[in-house]
């Protein structure tokens, strides 16, 4: 029988590939850029309701595209949701549950996970990172081992940026990398030396397809921003000013090499792409917060909404709509499949947790291709954190509060809310709602399973 559901999907679809093949009659391998930023708040952009920032870049790139108000990164922390980004999979399928180590010498995310670079570099594209790693410190897991012919960028989780020196536990290790050799680039700001190195990447091979995966390390501490937006964010308190001034730094160096790839006339061939690895830092050494979460509760290591729903968009001009937003529920695992479908893609026998949203993009009325999604993120066997959503209802085990916006009791070892109904999660509805709760339950238990399998 044909639904209405069926036809709309269907006609839907169909305009998709329209739209495609004509953009493909003169292109037929568009290029990409995947920006990834750091600890950056679910509602840090001006765009995204924020009115003491300045963020003009990025909010002129949304308007270039479709910007999403139920996105979700796949970890509030860095290494597991960068292992998403990158992969399409969940991070334990990835190999990747927890951050990875910091220090030279300790693997990360299995060298047998395939990434996002593999996959493009089989389909004929020049493949590139630049900025953070934190994915692994050996060969065979640094950038070069991971399908991206260039790399440029320090390994672990953090640098000083103009030391370039990871401070986090003695001893202070210098950690900056070119194609795997240390490089040193002593006393110079790395948000510029990104930008500079991005920019030779994009005029290298503008003449040839390329995927360009810009891992961010801004705005994560220290929080290290310009005069210019010291200067400019001066009214404003501590830790707000200075968390802001790295926020508009980064919007600047974005902004900086989006120029370039417009002046170069690839911007109607380029795909780009941009999101939070996961919400705002509440950590000491960003001065105790200084992003926003807006209405939700939460930050980076809750699974709270302010944890992982974060600022992210697309934009592909004459193929994806223009200053377009969706509502629909959609993930960073779903870049990759998403990509595979926009740039007609061989993907072989891969199979990714995430799903292709082509349809979203073209059509507000379009359905959220998840059900159902699934996070778990920190804590001993018996005390991880972890969350399932189904609809509108979402279940969090063993919640982790970093925002400290209301007290955890044990009987909120089980927290469940209705997002449709508020999406602050301040009253805890699992009393009144067992039947939900032991479905729930069922759900995660059923995924656990299934990811474990490896």
């Amino acid at each position: 029988m044909i639904t209405n559901q069926w036809l709309r999907r269907t006609v839907v679809s169909i305009g998709v590939l329209a739209t495609l093949v004509s953009a493909q009659a003169d292109a037929r391998q568009p290029n990409v850029i995947m920006i990834l930023a750091d600890d950056q708040g679910s509602v840090d952009l001006n765009c995204y309701g924020a009115t003491d920032l300045a963020t003009p870049e990025l909010d002129q790139l949304a308007s270039q595209g479709v910007r999403f108000t139920q996105f979700y990164a796949a970890a509030p922390v860095c290494s597991p949701s960068r292992a998403a980004f990158i992969t399409g999979l969940f991070p334990q399928r990835a190999g990747v549950p927890g951050n990875v180590s910091s220090h030279s010498g300790n693997a990360g995310m299995p060298a047998a996970t395939q990434t996002v670079a593999e996959l493009f570099a089989a389909n004929g594209y020049m493949t590139g990172h630049v900025g953070k790693w934190h994915l692994g410190y050996t060969p065979a897991t640094m950038p070069n081992g991971q399908g991206f012919v260039e790399s440029f960028g320090h390994m672990g989780g953090c640098i000083d940026n103009y030391s370039h020196f990871f401070y986090w536990n003695g001893p202070n290790r210098h950690d900056l990398w070119r194609n795997g050799r240390e490089v040193f680039h002593d006393g110079d700001f790395f948000p510029d030396l990104m930008a500079a190195d991005a920019v030779r990447f994009i005029e290298t091979n503008k003449d040839r397809p390329f995927m360009m995966y810009w891992a961010l390390n801004t705005p994560h501490y220290p929080l290290q921003g310009t005069d210019k937006w010291r200067t400019h964010y001066a009214h404003l308190d501590a830790p707000r000013r200075m968390y802001a001034a790295f926020v508009s730094t980064t919007d600047e160096i974005v902004g900086r090499v989006l120029k370039r790839v417009d002046e170069l006339g690839l911007r109607d061939n380029t795909v780009v792409i941009y999101q939070s690895d996961h919400g705002h830092s509440t950590e000491e050494r960003t001065f105790g917060g200084g992003g926003s979460a807006g209405p939700f509760r939460g930050a980076k290591f809750s699974l709270f909404e302010g944890g992982i729903r974060v600022p992210a968009m697309i934009s592909w001009p004459n193929v994806i709509p223009a200053s377009a937003i969706r509502h629909q529920m959609v993930t960073a695992c779903d870049w990759l499949p998403t990509l595979v479908s926009l740039c007609g893609l061989d993907a072989g026998q891969r199979k990714f947790d995430g799903k292709d949203i082509s349809d979203v993009l073209q059509s507000s009325d379009a359905h959220s291709p998840h059900e159902v999604f699934h996070w778990e993120s920190g804590g001993g066997k018996k005390n991880r954190q972890w969350a399932v959503r189904k609809g509108d209802w979402k279940l969090i085990g063993n919640p982790n509060d970093t925002s400290d916006m209301a007290p955890i009791t044990n009987n909120d070892r089980r927290f469940l809310v209705n997002l449709g109904d508020s999406v602050h999660e301040l009253e805890n509805l699992a009393a009144r709602h067992p039947d939900v709760v032991r479905e729930m339950e069922q759900l995660h238990n059923e995924w656990i399973r299934d990811v474990s399998q490896q």
